[in-house]
This record gives structure tokens, sequence and C-alpha cells, in this order.
């Protein structure tokens, strides 16, 4: 009985497989590069906080130099408030109070996290002064999409304070075990999807040959 012959790979398909495979190799490199400049990052940020105080910037970006640095400020007059969730620093969660303050001039001021209530309805009898704390960025509130996939976004300064005003808890200092260096577990998972989608194509190859004996 005579037996048909093996088909040839499929040269196309094999070609976007390896190149699909290569661009996700390509992918975990990266991630590997980045989680070792985000260790460097983290490192200066712990260093930080005990550094000499730095004067606050008047616009973003901030630079990872002067993140978690102490500063002072003066707060002319609160031109509004804004509220979102915050951690006091006792552990507490509730309402976190920003301050938008007049700038010396006349124009926006600096942004100042003052606290945590427990109402989102309660703003602070407070209405500036002079404010101690650790220089920040302000929140990013993009949708996770336009964090990954949308334009740069510069982030003014924020200073978060050391003491708040009466009424509010006192926030929790800034910590660089709340900043996450996921970037080797997604390096593990393009390397993962890399390695499978080779495995199915072989067996699917295999399958193929088989087929045609």
């Amino acid at each position: 009985m005579k037996t048909g012959s093996p088909r040839r790979v499929p040269i196309i398909a094999t070609l976007v497989v390896f190149a699909a495979a290569l661009i996700m190799v390509g992918l975990g490199v990266w991630q590997l590069r980045r989680a070792e400049e985000k260790s460097a990052i983290i490192d200066q940020l712990r260093a930080n906080p005990s550094r000499p105080p730095a004067a606050f910037p008047e616009a973003g970006p901030v630079p990872d130099s002067l993140m978690f640095r102490r500063s002072t400020i003066t707060c002319p007059a609160v031109v509004r408030w804004s509220v979102e969730a915050g951690r006091a620093a006792d552990g507490v969660t509730g309402f976190r109070f920003m301050a938008h303050c007049r700038g010396e001039r006349g124009g926006a001021g600096p942004l100042i996290a003052v606290g945590v209530s427990d109402r989102p309805d309660a703003a602070p009898l407070w209405n500036g002064g002079v404010v101690r704390g650790w220089i920040t960025r302000a929140p990013d509130h993009r949708p996770l999409l336009a964090l990954v996939s949308g334009p740069e976004v510069i982030l003014p300064p924020m200073l978060i304070a050391a003491d708040a005003p009466a009424g509010l808890r006192p926030l929790a200092p800034p910590r660089v075990e709340n900043i996450p260096n996921n970037h080797t577990s997604y390096a593990v998972q393009w390397f993962s999807f890399a390695a499978i989608a080779l495995v199915i194509y072989a067996l699917a190859l295999r399958r193929r040959q088989t087929k045609t004996r």
C-alpha cells in the first residue's frame, strides 16, 4: 500500500508564529530592563526622606530626586477642596482632603493633601498657612487603558502634609512599599506566552503531519 508523502512545513505560518514569539521575547527582555531601572528608582526614593529638605517645585514634572523629600510651603488661601480615598497615619481609611491653594501672585498655587476625614462632605475649617510635609506627584485618575496606551501626562507637584488641621487625621507618609515593581513578573509572562505559542504550533504541525500519513 502506498502512503502519501508528508506535507512540507507551511512557511508563512511558521514565519508568523516565530515572529510573534520573537516579539514576545523582546517584550520580556524590555520588561527585565525596566525592572532594573525601577529598582534603582525605588532605592533612590527610599533614601529621599532622610535627605535634607528641598524647595517645593513650582510645576511638574517632579523628578525622582525630589520625590518623598521633605519640604515646607505656604498656602496663602484655599481656593477649593477636592476629595478622594485616602489612608491616615494610624491606618484608618477614609476621605483624603486636598487643598487647591491660591498662588502668591493670584494664580494657581500649590496642591496640598492636608488630612483624612470619615466624611466626604466635612471640609476642614482651614484656609491656609505654613505646611510642612513630603513632596510627591498629584494623583493620576486616568483609566487603566489611558495609563497604558495614552500619551504621557505631566502631573503637578503635591505636598503630603505631616500635620493635619483640626478635625482631620494626619495622612500616612509616602512609602516606597506602595510603589510596585512588577516588571519581572511581566517579563516571565511574556516569555511564557512565547514558549506556549511555540509548543502549540509544534503540536499543530505534528498533528498535521500525522494526518497526512
